[in-house]
């Protein structure tokens, strides 16, 4: 089940009435509820993988009671490695088990020899990289012993498959949401109209910018061999535009659903092609699993207090590990890569956290500066999500050779180019909405507050019929390959 389909906009507001009939006064039932709902929510894509969902939950559940009860440290030791290893291992199998057999067979065979291989013909479970996340931070921060087990199956069960975050995130923490959910949760009008807000600013997001700049953007990376330079530049725009539309959209989608029910999720964007400098679009990117990595990984390394040889290893370490992440192909290893290369001199000048404070914060426009380091910023990750979209290493390279050749100074070349245009003029509309609101959790939230009824009654309504226009097709989430 999509967040953009007609089955999700009824099973919401049945879930929704039935959930707040029940009453905040019966939590244990509001939770069952939840519970039952979400594995309903994953099972409408395929009922089988609910095995490997709930696996994987009650793994980590009875995990932390085992590490928990635990009196020697040898045993606790177990416990943690036994978890960390099956987790690992499900998600190996199923997401990188093809990428390793198949990279070896080719490297050996670049020494002349022929390896016979076998492939696995399974599909990738939806959210697996997610849900496997949610229940590695829960053991994680019982080891450590920042937080306790948790005794109610129920509670764990629902904050491991929420549906809202279920699929795509975000990366929710034990210590944020698990109490959330065995606290009391009243309704509330305001935060019920502001998840319906942001609701509706991911909606617009998804369908109206990502979807449609979807469609020039696999034109154009499909066809890149036939296109000239100044097209593949626009190749390289659409799809920037579209990821962001796309990630940030269901981020917006999730939290602002997860509101409905009186719960709030991690915030994951805030506004980061309006960042001036690599280290801040990461800190806006993507949150949940940029901290992730960061609490997880970059610190438990050593993290930038330790030597210079080192501090630049747990780096690539770092980015390597999220271009992994995101997908089993050589082509985001080398995105991790790239963006590794870019945040090296700023950690190594320790400029990293200098801008950290939202861009023009309290005016209207950027000075000269800011708006530079806006632009050098945005280019820079505009030409790494080439290898990011590119289908293999070889299509990267080839469309970058050709993007940065003469032709780049030509009238581009794909169809549709007036229409493409009135598209890109469309999302730079959306990115000003976004500026203006810029220093709010979402933009709707100001345009909101701020605005006099009847016009903020009419720009909702012009959101939503260009939802409902461009609404057709129920195209799936970039993220819906995690």
């Amino acid at each position: 089940m999509l967040f953009n389909s007609i089955q999700f906009a009824v099973f919401l507001p049945l879930v929704f009435l039935l959930y707040w009939w029940i009453g905040p006064k019966n939590l244990r039932y509001q939770n069952i509820l939840l519970f039952v709902a979400s594995y309903f929510f994953y099972a409408c894509w395929d009922w089988r993988f609910l095995f490997l969902l709930m696996f994987s939950t009650l793994l980590d559940y009875f995990t932390g009671l085992k590490m928990e009860n635990c009196k020697s440290q040898k045993n606790k030791k177990f416990w943690f490695w036994l978890s960390i290893l099956i987790n690992l291992g499900f998600l190996g199998v199923f997401k990188y088990y093809n990428f390793f057999v198949e990279s070896f067979a080719q490297a050996v065979a670049n020494f002349g020899l022929t390896v016979h291989t076998t492939t696995l013909n399974i599909i990738l479970p939806v959210g697996i990289s997610f849900y496997t996340f949610h229940g590695l931070s829960y053991v994680i921060d019982i080891y450590k012993g920042r937080i306790t087990a948790e005794k109610n199956f129920i509670d764990y069960a629902l904050f491991v498959s929420f549906f809202p975050l279920l699929v795509a995130g975000p990366i929710e923490r034990a210590t944020h949401l698990l109490p959330q959910l065995k606290r009391e949760r009243v309704f509330n009008l305001d935060n019920m109209k502001d998840g319906l807000r942001q609701i509706l600013w991911g909606l617009f997001k998804k369908i109206v910018i990502a979807d449609q700049c979807a469609q020039y953007a696999n034109q154009i990376f499909n066809n890149s061999d036939e296109l000239n330079g100044s097209s593949l530049a626009f190749g390289a725009l659409f799809f920037t535009f579209q990821m962001y539309g796309d990630f940030s959209g269901y981020s917006d989608i999730a939290i602002g659903t997860a509101r409905l029910f009186g719960v709030d999720l991690l915030r994951n964007f805030a506004y980061p092609y309006f960042s001036r400098d690599i280290a801040e679009f990461y800190r806006r990117w993507h949150i949940s699993l940029s901290s992730w990595l960061r609490d997880y990984v970059y610190i438990p390394l050593g993290g930038s207090k330790t030597n210079t040889p080192k501090m630049i290893r747990n780096i690539f370490i770092v980015f390597i590990l999220s271009g992994f992440w995101h997908g089993a192909n050589w082509t985001f290893i080398a995105w991790g890569t790239i963006n590794a290369i870019y945040f090296l001199p700023l950690i190594l000048t320790n400029t990293h956290r200098k801008n950290i404070e939202i861009v023009a914060k309290g005016k209207l426009m950027p000075t000269f500066r800011e708006f530079s380091g806006i632009v050098i910023t945005f280019g820079l990750t505009a030409f790494s999500r080439i290898f990011f979209r590119s289908e293999n290493i070889t299509h990267a390279f080839s469309y970058i050779g050709k993007l940065f050749s003469s032709s780049l100074f030509l009238a581009p070349d794909f169809e549709e180019k007036k229409i493409a245009m009135l598209l890109i003029g469309v999302t730079l509309v959306f990115l000003f909405i976004e500026w203006i609101g810029r220093e709010q959790p979402h933009a709707l939230k100001t345009f909101g507050l701020n605005w006099k009824r009847p016009a903020r009654w009419t720009f909702y309504y012009v959101l939503i019929a260009a939802i409902v226009l461009y609404g057709g097709k129920e195209q799936q989430f970039i993220y819906f390959q995690f």
